[in-house]
């Protein structure tokens, strides 16, 4: 807590070694907090944290944060301005022969990139290489558990997915645990294994990334996981739903029954646009992303969806066209829940 305020509460979770595990969330809702308090930044004021076994943090106890055999990497990389790249890589095992750490450092300079710059110094470094040679030191060690915010924030996208895999299979290889803290659902699903999704200071759930997307556990993690929108309806049958867009049928993420007030989570990808059938649409955006397009489109009540199409099927804003549903599968919740 901070000057009174909770910040993290009632938060459980467990990882196992070799797992790269992952915190996503808005801003200020714990992530980071988290970490802190892993690391032993932050006292606990109940509850505790164990490291195989042992706690190491409990509202009694704090484990200094160099006895934790943790590997840590913060936004600020706080990198040493007087060492080269090699011996700020190698500064947490200084205990091993010199020979062992420059084959160490070698080798997490090719992880990250970099091969080449061992004797370079920080300031000579653009910020997306200070970042990856901060995220090299702390691999360095092989700790028990890898802590990392935002590992990732600075480096463009396709060097961010490279090295992204890089780490993980580092990781597996060093049978490792590995935490790290992202805004970037991209990065989260690639990455992590076990993906925690954090509302308000607690992990409103705790999936992979397969389940967050299609089984999300409330309204919060549908709205936050991906894009889409929600449409009340009214249930007619256990796996039909009438809504503005007409009858959608398909096998529910839970059971209601019929004449529940529902809302239903529709993703762009399950909207078809310009076939024969469908309900009438005007297209009031559209967003060109490559390989495909997003569609905003307004129905008759100013009700606005998505629809991801690929960008051969070319539609323009202020066309009129058909939508319909395409999927076998429904998310939807109570109109009656507030989560």
């Amino acid at each position: 807590s901070y000057n009174g305020r909770t910040v993290v509460d009632s938060l459980s979770l467990e990882i196992n070694s070799g797992m790269l595990c992952c915190l996503l969330g808005p801003s200020g809702c714990g992530k980071t907090t988290v970490l802190r308090a892993i690391a032993g930044f932050e006292p606990l004021r109940a509850g505790e944290i164990r490291l195989n076994g042992e706690v190491i943090s409990s509202p009694t106890r704090t484990l200094a944060p160099e006895k934790r055999g943790l590997g840590m990497m913060f936004q600020d990389h706080a990198l040493f301005p007087h060492l080269n790249v090699n011996d700020n890589i190698v500064f947490g095992i200084q205990d091993q022969p010199r020979s062992a750490q420059q084959q160490e450092a070698g080798r997490l300079l090719e992880l990250a990139g970099l091969s080449g710059y061992g004797e370079r110094y920080p300031h000579e470094l653009s910020g997306g290489q200070q970042q990856r040679v901060a995220l090299a030191r702390a691999l360095a060690p092989r700790p028990k558990l890898l802590l990392l915010d935002e590992p990732f924030s600075n480096l463009d996208a396709d060097l961010r997915t490279r090295l992204a895999i890089n780490i993980r299979d580092s990781i597996k290889e060093q049978d490792t645990a590995a935490l790290f803290v992202t805004h970037d659902q991209h990065e989260a699903f690639m990455m992590g294994e076990r993906v925690g999704v954090m509302h308000d200071g607690h992990i409103a759930q705790w999936d992979t990334p397969l389940n967050l997307y299609h089984h999300p556990v409330n309204k919060f993690v549908g709205d936050f996981i991906g894009e889409g929108r929600f449409l009340s309806g009214r249930m007619v049958t256990q796996d039909s739903v009438d809504t503005p867009l007409g009858i959608i049928t398909g096998k529910p993420n839970r059971l209601q029954t019929p004449g529940d007030q529902v809302d239903v989570l529709l993703r762009p990808e399950h909207l078809v646009i310009g076939g024969a059938n469908g309900m009438d649409c005007e297209i009031v955006e559209r967003a060109f992303c490559g390989a495909e397009t997003l569609y905003t489109l307004r129905l008759n009540d100013s009700i606005e969806v998505l629809s991801l199409m690929p960008s051969d099927k070319d539609f323009t804003v202020g066309q009129t066209v058909k939508a319909a549903v395409n999927s076998d599968h429904l998310v939807l919740f109570l109109t009656a829940d507030t989560d």
